[in-house]
């Protein structure tokens, strides 16, 4: 077998001693005595540089080490119920992988934090004589617009090269998240993860929320904020929508409450050429003058639709996301699957969050290493990676579940 992978995963109190317990058993299962790379998931409540230590002292000093702050952890069991670390681990004398980390976005900017990170990965394998064939990332979204970094990415790798990643999280605090490399912590970072050699992969991508209401424009906007819709200010069209006294509590001075009430009705740009379902954004704030910030940005005088989430269509969806990312493995076998899942989507679900996690594991195969988190935005070619896509246009997503298989 030229790939070996493994997952462990654990809940507690002591952030070092947690992360013991989860690399330790996803050690014991690897089949081999060391890993190349440690991918870690974790709580924002775990103090960062205690919980890589805990890693690093069961991986060894070799083995890289990179991963995020989340707003839940989810592997082979299903989503977490616990707030958790959760660790794969990843070996093959046929892979080379390369780590980076970029400056700082809220100092050089969202896209030049993308051209950043993807000009330390491609030197990197520039320097070992490797072509680089995927790449991986976790931006931290709420110092930077995640499609401008994105952008920066693919100026540096090319319009057509196959990006896939997640937001950080932390917790839907809305406040802080964090980026790990080796025995470090980040924060308002963009860390990667870059492959060569002789791997294949391929990249499911779905959401399955459905319009209501009639069209919108966005009138006014800068960025990531949208300003007014059809001239008027954004927070009219909830409360046209919900009434007045419920879209008010989107203004409420906890920007959590604002934001998760958000969550639950996305906009949806319906003008995207070339893509099989309308791209979700969703708030990451809510202002008092009636803004609403989104975590990428809506153009002005794009046509918008808000959306809302059905738990059926989301489960097909994650089941349609699985199977074409196997497409993308030519008859190989999965060896490893890698979730990206929005957390509207976890809160959609609520208690049945199992469910979805289920449908991509049969889909699969239920038995295959599967690590994810729940994200603050999501990051893959609009239509996937797959034996029919000729084209890789990556964009940034939000409430969608992407699904990354390696074989």
């Amino acid at each position: 077998m030229s790939i070996h992978a493994s997952v462990g995963i654990a809940a507690g109190k002591s952030a070092e001693e947690t992360a013991i317990q989860a690399t330790e058993e996803a050690l014991k299962s690897l089949g081999t005595e060391k890993a190349d790379v440690a991918l870690v998931f974790a709580s924002s409540i775990y103090n960062g540089e205690e919980l890589l230590k805990g890693v690093r002292s069961v991986v060894g000093p070799e083995t890289k080490i990179i991963g995020s702050s989340t707003a839940g952890e989810i592997t082979n069991g299903g989503p977490s119920n616990q707030r958790s670390i959760s660790v794969m681990l990843l070996t093959s004398p046929k892979i080379q992988f390369f780590t980076a980390i970029s400056g700082a976005i809220d100092e050089v900017g969202s896209k030049f934090a993308g051209k950043d990170v993807a000009a330390k990965i491609k030197a990197q394998a520039n320097e070992a004589g490797e072509s680089l064939k995927s790449f991986m990332m976790f931006p931290d979204v709420l110092v930077g617009n995640g499609a401008d970094i994105v952008r920066g990415v693919l100026e540096t790798l090319g319009d057509d090269f196959p990006v896939v990643g997640g937001a950080s999280g932390d917790e839907q605090e809305f406040v802080k998240t964090f980026q790990f490399l080796d025995d470090k912590v980040h924060t308002k970072s963009v860390v990667a993860l870059g492959m060569s050699g002789e791997f294949s992969f391929g990249v499911g991508v779905r959401h399955g929320w459905i319009p209501i209401g009639s069209p919108m424009t966005v009138t006014k906007s800068d960025g990531s904020l949208i300003q007014e819709i059809d001239g008027k200010p954004a927070i009219k069209v909830y409360e046209d929508h919900f009434g007045v006294e419920k879209a008010h509590v989107l203004q409420d001075t906890e920007a959590v409450a604002s934001v998760r009430s958000v969550l639950t009705y996305p906009f949806g740009i319906s003008s995207q050429e070339n893509h099989n379902e309308i791209l979700i954004r969703f708030a990451t704030d809510v202002l008092r003058d009636g803004s609403i910030r989104c975590a990428a940005e809506i153009p002005q005088g794009s046509e918008i639709r808000l959306m809302i989430g059905s738990k059926e269509e989301a489960v097909e969806a994650a089941q349609d996301a699985a199977n074409k990312s196997k497409e993308g493995l030519d008859g190989k076998d999965p060896k490893a699957a890698i979730v990206f899942n929005c957390i509207a989507r976890k809160n959609l679900f609520g208690d049945d969050a199992r469910k979805e996690i289920n449908a991509i594991r049969e889909a699969v195969v239920v038995d295959v290493p599967l690590i994810g988190f729940y994200t603050y935005g999501e990051q893959a070619p609009i239509n996937g990676v797959t034996r029919s896509v000729d084209v890789c246009e990556t964009t940034f997503h939000n409430e969608t579940v992407v699904i990354y298989t390696l074989g």
